[in-house]
């Protein structure tokens, strides 16, 4: 009982002291309270703005595959569709122009009928050239007999001794006998002995001779019977005889040839131009006409940005957030050190 009352009496001494260390540590409690309720504040707004910046990322991702996909899908309509035009033109141009079967049974039957007018040709030509070449070889063999009965001449019978074609033992005589007494007995022609002009010197002073003033020889006229022997023809004689005159080279060319062929120039220039619009680029000639966009850049999606965009361009207005991504790897030295070397060639690496 003693030590309860002892007990109480000190609790009571330090009543006063234990309330003010109790005021003094609730007051400093709230000063900390304050600072912990702010640093719990902004780590709730990270958090939570990390969540939603994750959440709209996913979104933007599962956008990016729905178009992706819906415009493939659209992508492949249209191809489909343009194949199938292609498919059915190109069928219909096949079975009209190339395996058109009546056409080609009619082509077939224009083919034979020409080859067989072209063989019949080719046959009446074969039999009169083999007709000819016999009609040649028989008056060559009898030219041939003709001139060896005319060499043979002496050898025709007369009244007072037969010849050796017209024997006396024999019926009728030798076709040969016949062929001699129609023959002419062939003369053989002296060689012509040239005379050697002598000129003097008074015959050249006096214009007489020849030589003294140069004449152009008179050409032997052309007979229109064609010589026997290695001769050509009397056409192509005639021909190299009256050729036309050939005009210089002044003649012949026109004046005006540089600028004919400036014309000619610009014609095929013309021909494989596309577009026969002149491109007038320092005047105001083109300002009015309305502009036409191709058919990849009039698309509702927008234009292609293959060739007028580089891959590696930056658009501010499509980032998450303004600061930049954290490597997680440290960086290359030697990609650090690009630029800035130089190799043994004495150029910039």
């Amino acid at each position: 009982m003693r030590e309860a009352m002892a007990t109480l009496a000190r609790l009571q001494a330090r009543s006063k002291a234990v309330g003010q260390q109790y005021y003094f540590r609730n007051s400093v409690v709230d000063v900390f309270r304050k600072k912990e309720n702010d640093a719990a504040v902004k780590i709730q707004n990270w958090f939570r703005g990390c969540r939603v910046r994750a959440y709209i990322r996913h979104l933007h991702r599962a956008a990016i595959i729905v178009q992706k996909w819906w415009r493939s899908y659209l992508s492949r309509q249209h191809y489909q569709l343009v194949v199938k035009i292609q498919r059915r033109w190109r069928g219909y141009k096949i079975r009209k122009y190339c395996f058109d079967y009546f056409y080609l049974k009619e082509y077939l039957r224009a083919v034979t009928e020409t080859n067989d007018a072209i063989r019949d040709a080719l046959e009446e030509f074969a039999e009169m050239k083999e007709r000819e070449e016999k009609k040649a070889a028989l008056e060559r063999e009898e030219k041939k007999r003709d001139y060896q009965a005319r060499k043979m001449h002496y050898l025709l019978s007369t009244k007072q001794i037969p010849g050796i074609y017209n024997s006396p033992f024999r019926k009728d005589p030798d076709p040969w006998e016949l062929r001699l007494q129609k023959a002419k007995p062939l003369t053989h022609q002296r060689p012509r002995v040239k005379q050697k002009h002598s000129i003097s010197l008074t015959s050249w002073l006096a214009c007489t001779s020849n030589r003294s003033f140069p004449r152009s020889e008179i050409l032997p006229p052309i007979n229109r019977k064609q010589c026997q022997g290695p001769f050509r023809d009397i056409a192509e004689v005639l021909e190299q005889r009256y050729k036309p005159l050939e005009p210089t080279l002044r003649e012949a060319e026109p004046i005006n040839e540089l600028k004919e062929a400036r014309e000619d120039l610009r014609r095929q220039e013309w021909i494989r131009n596309v577009n026969d619009n002149m491109f007038l680029p320092f005047s105001s000639y083109h300002k009015n006409e309305k502009y036409v966009p191709s058919m990849h850049s009039s698309s509702k999606y927008g234009p292609n940005s293959y060739g007028c965009q580089r891959f590696r361009d930056e658009n501010p207005k499509k980032w998450i957030c303004p600061k930049d991504f954290q490597t997680v790897l440290p960086s290359f030295d030697l990609f650090s050190k690009y630029g800035k070397l130089y190799s043994k060639a004495g150029q910039i690496v």
